[in-house]
């Protein structure tokens, strides 16, 4: 009896003495696990997998600049996302912009917990990866022909001024798409549309690489595109899945569906360009499957966490097929320099993802599929294309002014594109003074 007597006493006197002990967070151990593999995957999406997706298909005088360039601005949007982007883009109470509060992660702790379930550290990492990628998406607009300096203020001025207010209308609890009922899962407008448009805009301001269209331009390294596009498939589950933390209380139902109707839009979309290809030439090529399966992914990622496996497949379908004739139209229609197909890709598989959601999500194995008459599924739908509408229109002419008046500033600043000299020798050794291949 005075033993146990002692023992609270003494525990007690703990609690006094260290009253945080007590109160501190109680995290879900299978929550935070998953959250901290899908992190490092999204992560392995930019370096190495998108890096070496676009380095392969680049010129071999200008593989090393395209691998420093997605390398640097992970570094650089990691601490402006530490800075002010995570406190700007998902926290605040106004309805178009954030706030302050939590710059430098003030108030930030061990203990703080984010959904009653994961740290908010956490969540401000794996949120910091989709700040990474969207940028680094966007060299695919001007690769071979941009001023490494020039590229390191325009992604840090874009990532401020497009990226974070557009993460804030979409995903922040008081942004204003997201009360108006937007469904966005894991980034059609956020990030594909965001970089697609602002690659297109970079394209057209920079203007076509020397030679282009007349001289071929071919991939130099198409081992190395392969390599990096199955690192970004692998990698797009931790994209998609891991954003089924927001979904509510049954994360891993969730975080499964999404999964799998990942991987069917991608391996639909694959197929899909492969086809197109094959009876176009005769002959199915190895950069159209796998540019067929980056559409996929890019297109099921606003609807991953809403459709079932039948609209995967319809939505992996049409990605294939419709990107595959926007570029094709951009390239050889409008003659538009986008380098390595971003806006085609990204941009159009963004915007038809966005809206398909609003269609797929109301019908047959969609989570918001209405129970009642038919007359309320065509209800619902022809109300939510409205809202993913409005989404679509005002990203495309957020991004496309904004990201046009930062290359001016830019260019006043810096200048951004490189002499014809310099384009010519390959900004490997104008750039950088190194080249990729020593043989």
């Amino acid at each position: 009896m005075t033993t146990n007597l002692a023992g609270r006493l003494s525990l007690l006197s703990i609690v006094l003495i260290f009253p945080n002990i007590a109160t501190a967070a109680t995290f879900d151990s299978g929550y935070t696990a998953w959250m901290l593999t899908a992190t490092v995957l999204v992560l392995f999406m930019t370096i190495p997998g998108l890096s070496l997706f676009y380095a392969g298909m680049v010129r071999s005088k200008n593989v090393l600049s395209v691998l420093m360039q997605c390398f640097a601005i992970t570094c650089m949007a990691s601490i402006i996302w530490i800075a002010v982007g995570y406190s700007l883009a998902l926290n605040g109470d106004h309805s178009l912009w954030g706030s302050l509060d939590k710059a430098f992660l003030d108030g930030v702790t061990r203990d703080s917990i984010f959904l009653d379930k994961i740290p908010e550290n956490v969540w401000v990492m794996f949120q910091m990866t989709f700040a990474i990628i969207t940028p680094a998406l966007i060299v695919g607009g001007f690769a071979e022909r941009m001023k490494f300096s020039a590229m390191m203020l325009f992604s840090a001025f874009w990532l401020l001024l497009v990226y974070v207010p557009v993460c804030y209308w979409v995903w922040s609890d008081n942004g204003w798409l997201l009360q108006k009922g937007m469904i966005d899962f894991a980034g059609g407008t956020v990030v594909h549309i965001n970089a697609g448009v602002a690659a297109l805009v970079t394209a057209v301001y920079l203007g076509r690489r020397k030679g282009f269209p007349d001289t071929a331009m071919p991939p130099h390294n198409l081992t190395m595109t392969v390599a990096g596009a199955g690192m970004l498939w692998v990698g797009w589950f931790g994209f998609n899945a891991g954003s089924a933390i927001v979904m509510g209380d049954d994360l891993f139902r969730d975080a499964g569906s999404a999964m799998l109707v990942t991987h069917i839009s991608a391996a639909m979309g694959a197929l899909a360009w492969m086809t197109m290809e094959w009876m176009k030439y005769r002959k199915p090529s190895v950069l159209g499957i796998v540019t067929g399966m980056v559409a996929g992914l890019g297109t099921i990622t606003p609807a991953s966490g809403h459709v079932g496996p039948m609209g995967a497949m319809i939505i992996g379908l049409s990605a294939g097929v419709v990107c595959y004739f926007a570029t094709h139209y951009i390239k050889r229609k409008l003659k538009i320099d986008d380098s390595l197909d971003v806006f085609p890709v990204h941009g159009v598989g963004g915007i038809l993802g966005t809206m398909a959601v609003g269609v797929f999500a109301f019908t047959a194995g969609g989570i918001n599929e209405p129970k009642d008459s038919e007359a309320s599924v065509a209800s619902a739908i022809i109300d939510q294309l409205g809202v993913q509408a409005t989404g679509v229109v005002a990203t495309i002419i957020w991004c496309g002014v904004l990201s046009w008046l930062i290359l001016k500033v830019v260019d006043m600043m810096v200048g951004v594109r490189v002499s014809s000299e310099e384009e010519l020798e390959g900004l490997d050794i104008t750039m950088h003074e190194e080249t990729g291949y020593n043989l």
